[in-house]
């Protein structure tokens, strides 16, 4: 912990953006290392620390749960039963509607580590000091990466890659073009897996990002107006603030469940096209 001399103006996408120094008050910051890797050079940032504490987190609390319902014991008490409705949720309104029960149950897992991840990590920026990692495009733009190879990987494991390729080549019969507009469909189909995970990778991004920066803007004015020395309009500027932002918190816990949803939803949705191409 060191603290910084000198005065410089509160810029609020410090504490929305990812960074090697973990600011907590004007002038009290954390400079984070650097691992030395002997090939590679190692910074560690902010986020990457608080995705540490979000996959923590899950493990502290599903893993015991887990044990629990392995051994056969029934839900009991708020904790449990919260926790084990959203696994139920994801599983039952997520998964086996789209992937089928078959598949569900094979790739559940993989929704469910999804979804709590997203979710810790949205609900993390909630808290005073912290930040969402989610609010980071190399953040989201990873876990679309590995949605991408689940969307490809897992249709490929199940028919195999000459008969997945097949399904994505439509047949069309016409007499010496057909085989022009198979290929222009299959690039199109190709291209568009690129675009989905794109997309799902933009659209979280986007949300925690700007929700945010609003939240950290608003608590930007009590300062701006503090630094002019009328105490009855900072007093005034202050309450509403504080009170706008209380408002926006209350919306942005319901955003941080809502993106985890989307995010798992969509995942859920392309994966179930790959794996069934007849539907």
């Amino acid at each position: 912990m060191a603290a910084t001399g000198g005065h410089h103006e509160p810029n609020p996408m410090h504490h929305v953006q990812d960074s090697t120094v973990w600011e907590f008050f004007t002038g009290q910051e954390c400079h984070l290392p650097a691992l030395d890797l002997g090939f590679y050079r190692l910074q560690i940032t902010k986020f990457m620390i608080l995705e540490l504490i979000a996959a923590v987190l899950i493990l502290l609390i599903f893993v015991p749960l887990a044990r629990r319902a392995r051994a056969g014991a029934l839900p009991h008490g708020p904790w449990w039963n919260a926790f084990e409705s959203l696994l139920t949720f994801i599983r039952n309104e997520i998964a086996r509607p789209n992937l089928g029960h078959h598949d569900a149950d094979r790739y559940v897992p993989y929704l469910w580590t999804l979804f709590l991840f997203i979710l810790f990590c949205n609900l993390l920026g909630m808290i005073p000091f912290m930040g969402s990692p989610t609010a980071s495009l190399y953040v989201t733009g990873g876990l679309a990466v590995i949605s991408f190879v689940m969307l490809h990987g897992a249709a490929i494991v199940k028919m195999g890659p000459v008969h997945y390729v097949q399904a994505l080549w439509p047949h069309i019969d016409v007499p010496y073009v057909g085989w022009f507009f198979s290929l222009a469909i299959f690039l199109i189909e190709l291209a568009s897996s690129f675009i989905k995970s794109g997309v799902l990778a933009v659209r979280l991004f986007a949300n925690m990002f700007a929700g945010h920066m609003v939240l950290a803007t608003i608590l930007l004015f009590i300062y701006q107006v503090g630094r002019l020395g009328n105490l009855p309009l900072w007093s005034t500027v202050t309450f509403f603030s504080v009170l706008g932002v209380a408002a926006l918190s209350l919306l942005e816990l319901f955003v941080a469940f809502l993106q985890a949803y989307i995010f798992t939803f969509l995942t859920a949705l392309f994966m179930g096209m790959s794996l069934h191409p007849e539907h």
